[in-house]
């Protein structure tokens, strides 16, 4: 559609408000008109007559004819309708499959055989089953060098150590048949295997015997060690539980022990654990579950719990293991 002058002037498309409608009328027969930026504009200024004869038609964005569009949107439509038809073809083919499948994949159980029976053979009667027998396993003959361990003793113990030799020397010799000296020279214990050794951790038991005695454990506690299973030494610190300082520290080592030792012969008696207080450092002797229930009421003393409100927490506990056993 052409819109010359005579018509009226040429309006943006954005120019759809009153306003702009308005500042339209205005303008006619006071000039010529002013071409937009958007429309071809005259060569030069002495042509404006033929500008103003010429029409100037506007591009749609779809320049296709009716005819095509109406084509195109057919075409569209039915090109919808044949892609809803082949989806709906490969479902019914793909159900189709399925059951294909599934009646090749029965089997008629009366075509089965029933399995054999497995039958074992003896290692002994296959031929060369001779390079298959070993010799009974010796810990003397699998050890190959002799094992030795050396265990260090701090100087205070190194009294005790002395004093308690023949109840720590005795059982090291007799149960564990290992060879044992004292080094008092270098403060330590030194330990070597022999042919008189029953099994392989017998030196290790003996380790964790004298590192045990070592930390202030005595010599009657520290053999359980040697021979009672699931026994461990568990040690931490005060600061590993609270950062005290000062009188705040010896008030808190003082809760752990009592009145002459009356709270720490509580623990031990109520939870069946060995309790060494070295300084600001805590030693405890026992099983798993009853080193937990010590550890337990100490950690409950050294953050200030009175010592009261830890006696009935551990007769509940010595309570509870009476009824388990």
């Amino acid at each position: 559609m052409g819109i010359t002058k005579d018509e009226g002037d040429f309006l943006p498309a954005s120019s759809t408000s009153a306003k702009a409608r308005k500042a339209s009328k205005k303008s006619k027969g006071k000039g010529p008109s002013t071409l937009l930026s958007t429309q071809p504009a005259a060569a030069s200024s002495g042509d404006h007559e033929m500008g103003d004869n010429m029409d100037f038609e506007r591009y749609p964005l779809d320049d296709r004819t009716p005819a095509a569009k109406k084509a195109a949107a057919s075409a569209l439509k039915r090109g919808v309708v044949d892609a809803a038809e082949a989806s709906a073809a490969m479902d019914e083919d793909g159900e189709g499959d399925d059951d294909e499948d599934d009646d090749s994949v029965m089997i008629d159980p009366s075509s089965l055989s029933r399995p054999e029976p497995v039958t074992r053979i003896q290692i002994s009667s296959l031929p060369g089953a001779d390079a298959l027998s070993f010799p009974a396993v010796n810990f003397v003959a699998t050890s190959g060098l002799t094992q030795r361990r050396k265990v260090a003793i701090p100087p205070h113990r190194m009294t005790p150590l002395k004093r308690d030799w023949i109840k720590i020397y005795s059982p090291l010799v007799e149960e564990c048949g290992l060879q044992v000296r004292m080094n008092v020279k270098r403060r330590w214990v030194e330990m070597k295997t022999s042919k008189h050794t029953p099994s392989a951790s017998s030196l290790t038991r003996a380790s964790d015997f004298l590192g045990a005695y070592a930390l202030g454990f005595t010599a009657e506690d520290a053999i359980a060690l040697l021979r009672l299973e699931e026994l461990y030494v568990e040690s931490f610190e005060v600061k590993d539980v609270k950062t005290l300082h000062g009188d705040h520290l010896s008030r808190a080592i003082g809760r752990i022990a009592g009145h002459e030792g009356k709270t720490r012969f509580v623990i031990e008696n109520a939870s069946r654990t060995r309790i060494v207080l070295a300084d600001t450092k805590i030693h405890i002797l026992g099983t798993f579950s009853n080193i937990k229930i010590a550890r337990d009421a100490i950690c409950a003393l050294i953050l200030g719990s009175p010592p009261g409100k830890i006696y009935a927490g551990l007769r509940q506990v010595a309570s509870r293991s009476r009824e388990r056993f």
